[in-house]
């Protein structure tokens, strides 16, 4: 783990203890990181505003649950900030419009994109040559999932593939990436 993740933790560990301090100071240092994330999804800062209070108040239900052994902190984090993002969306599906203009054709076929943007989006070590083992399909796909909120629908849409080659590129290319990152 990183200084940081060991911080996270170590605040996480005192947050499942109901230490309203700890919490404050994850809430200070982790929110900024963890908006960005739900804004790239959301695509509207009032959603993400409404999904990053609903998200730190799981993360402070549910602090007990972090395993350092499992994952990162902010990792860990991120997936209830990002759930609470797709909860959102499929009630509001009707009311956000979702911005195709990042990715564009040339955005979404450009491997070296697709990586920097997975990297600037979780700033995880080690990360960068977990992301080169994959095929440019699987960090597309994983990228549209993960960090643009997309459907499996939606991906086949904008990668021009089927549905069952988008689930397949994106189990195959989370169970790679676990693979390297543990």
């Amino acid at each position: 783990m990183s200084i940081d993740s060991d911080h996270y933790a170590n605040l996480l560990s005192k947050t499942a203890l109901r230490d309203r301090r700890a919490f404050e100071q994850l809430y200070q240092q982790t929110s900024p990181k963890l908006f960005g994330l739900l804004l790239r999804i959301v695509k509207r800062e009032d959603l993400a505003q409404e999904c990053l209070q609903d998200a730190y108040v799981l993360i402070w239900n549910r602090a007990g649950e972090f395993h350092r052994e499992k994952g990162q902190p902010l990792t860990w984090m991120g997936s209830i900030a990002r759930y609470r993002a797709l909860d959102l969306l499929r009630k509001r599906k009707h009311e956000v419009a979702l911005d195709d203009e990042m990715l564009s054709d040339g955005m979404v076929s450009d491997p070296e994109w697709v990586e920097e943007r997975l990297i600037a989006a979780e700033g995880a070590e080690g990360l960068t040559a977990c992301l080169k083992i994959l095929s440019l399909e699987q960090r597309n796909c994983l990228y549209l999932a993960y960090f643009e909120g997309c459907t499996h629908p939606e991906i086949s849409v904008r990668v021009d593939a089927p549905v069952g080659s988008v689930k397949t590129w994106i189990r195959r290319g989370m169970i790679r990436l676990k693979e390297c990152l543990s």
